[in-house]
Order: structure tokens, then sequence, then C-alpha cells
């Protein structure tokens, strides 16, 4: 099966409704990142931060088409595929605090979160160690029956370890349901795209394992919701597995204290003024799916959420002494 390209593709455009709630969803994931950011820098809080800014769409568009039931399994820069999956602020913030309210009690920290209650079944801190997590998942799904589709996030210097070419060929082995998404921000940490992988396109890897491979602009809100609705839909149906390799670019260094310097500023700029957030924005507008007033209204109810979120982190107990030994042995024995 050959590879599919941005440029010759035709896209099915999901209605306004949908529209609005991947904007609700980018914007969630933008702001937050603002102001993670901004308390970091504070001293406030003192958390490793992998900032999403720039790649927000992707996981909006993607979770748009996936049921609360369905699974996602992340990497440490997958805040923002966390929010979209519907993962609540609270619990996040109180995480990053290291508070007893968070996701992991506090104990996993900004590398680990996980809440099944919402579908996030893993964020793993190992390059492309969520693949194969993810095949489990979409194994144990097949095996019973119960509809979920798997999602995988991972970077496009993960397509060039074992784990990806491993789980891509026992994928369309098994006919799992798991849709691959490589979000190509083309870093690889501080390397450059061409730098480490031969392949001119990731997505033309999936015709060495027998299933469709998508390259698509991950910043275009139409034309990844379209790719990822195709292939969740033809994952739930039983047609088994896709490679997509979603098109984007990430507007700051690889965690916070790296400052970006070898992004050439040219190549930065133009990323910039390619918002997807904002492009999304303008489409709303001038397709009157919304008003600016209405839009605002949206942005401000995120911004109080947010602060909501914030204030209840910092007002939560952090764990206590004896929660060392809980969730470590399978019982606690007391000397």
């Amino acid at each position: 099966m050959s590879s599919a390209n941005e440029t010759d593709a035709k896209y099915r455009e999901p209605d306004g409704a949908t529209l609005l709630d991947i904007f609700k969803r980018a914007t969630l994931i933008m702001q937050n990142d603002i102001r993670l950011r901004s308390t970091i820098r504070s001293g406030k809080l003192v958390a490793t931060y992998y900032s999403p800014r720039g790649q927000e769409i992707i996981p909006s568009a993607v979770s748009a088409s996936l049921n609360r039931e369905d699974y996602v399994v992340t990497i440490y820069r997958g805040i923002h595929d966390q929010l979209a999956k519907g993962l609540p602020l609270d619990r996040l913030w109180a995480e990053y605090a290291g508070r007893v309210t968070g996701t992991c009690k506090g104990k996993g920290g900004p590398m680990h979160i996980t809440h099944p209650e919402s579908g996030l079944m893993v964020t793993t801190g190992i390059v492309g160690s969520g693949l194969p997590i993810a095949n489990g998942l979409a194994l144990s799904s097949l095996l019973k029956e119960d509809g979920r589709v798997t999602v995988t996030y991972f970077g496009d210097g993960a397509s060039n370890i074992g784990a990806f070419h491993e789980s891509l060929n026992m994928a369309s082995l098994w006919k799992l349901p798991v849709v691959f998404v490589c979000q190509n921000n083309l870093y690889a940490e501080h390397s450059p795209y061409e730098l480490g992988t031969s392949a001119r396109r990731i997505s033309d890897r999936a015709a060495g394992y027998s299933m469709p491979g998508v390259t698509v602009d991950g910043n275009d809100a139409v034309a990844m919701w379209s790719v990822a609705n195709d292939a969740i839909e033809r994952a739930r149906s039983g047609g088994g597995p896709t490679l997509i390799e979603a098109m984007t670019f990430r507007f700051e260094g690889h965690n916070m204290g790296d400052d970006g310097h070898y992004i050439p500023a040219e190549q930065m700029a133009q990323a910039r003024a390619k918002d997807p957030v904002a492009r999304l924005r303008n489409t709303l507008l001038e397709r009157e799916i919304a008003s600016e007033a209405e839009l605002v209204s949206i942005e401000t109810e995120i911004e109080d959420r947010i602060s909501a979120a914030i204030e209840f982190a910092f007002a939560s107990e952090y764990p206590a002494i004896d929660e060392l030994f809980v969730d470590v042995y399978k019982e606690r024995t007391v000397a």
C-alpha cells in the first residue's frame, strides 16, 4: 500500500460543531501551556516541562473522533495529547505540583501522567516505547471485541527505533485496532529531521508493513480531522492499523531551559506566522461558525478553568510519607 501525500489528498469536511470542538480543545492546550510556562518561570512550580506549543491541532482533531472509552498512549511531550483526550485540568496541575490529588497521587510527575477514566492509559518517558504498549491495549480490545480504538502518539525521532518497526509489523499482521500518529515537528530533540532519518517521509514506511500511510498537514484542522477520522473508523470496523505522519512544528525548545538556538530564526518565524490555533480561529470566523464574541467567551471560560485548576492544585496536600510504600509492592510488609 502506498503512502498518500497531503498535496494530492481529498479531505472530508467536518461540520461546524466539530470544528468548534477542535478549537476548544486546541485553545485549552495553548492557554494551559502559557500558564504552565509562566508558573514555572515564576518559581512557584518546579517541574520538567516539554511545551506542545505549535502542535495543538493534531490531538485535538484526533480526539474529536474518539470516544471517551477509546485509549490513548503518549510520550513525555504529550500534555496536548492528554488534555485533548479529556484529562481533568485540576488533576493534571496537582500531579505537576506533586500533590496527592494528582492523577498519580503526586508520585508520577509530568512524565508519567495516567488517567484511565478518560482513556489516557500511559504517558511514557522512554522514546518510542508507547507503540508496543498501544499494541497490547489494541490486542486486548480485539480479543474482548469491545469496539475500542487505541491511538499512540510519538515523534519523528521515535520512528527510527526498533519498537516502531516491530509494532507496525505486529499491528498489521494481527489487524489491530490501533492508529499510529507521528507528530513530525522536524526536530528529534535538537537534531533536524534530515540528519537522523533517511526516509523522505515517515509515512512511506507504512508500505513495508502492508498498512495505509498518509502524510498530512497536522496544523490544518480540516485535513487532520479527515485523515484521523478515516483511520479511526477503519480501525474500529476491523480494517486494521494506519500510520499517520502529521507535519507540524514546535514553537519552543526541546524542554524548559532549551532556547532553541539550533533552529534557524527564519524557519521559526515562518512557523509562528502560521500559528495553527489562530489559523483555526480565523476559519471559524470566516465560515461564520462562531462570532468574535462567542470565541472570546470560550477563551475566557477556559482561562477561568485553568485558574481554578491551579488554585485546586496548590491548595492540595503533599503525599504522606507512608505513600512511599504504596503502589510499590503488592502487599506492604511491616517489619
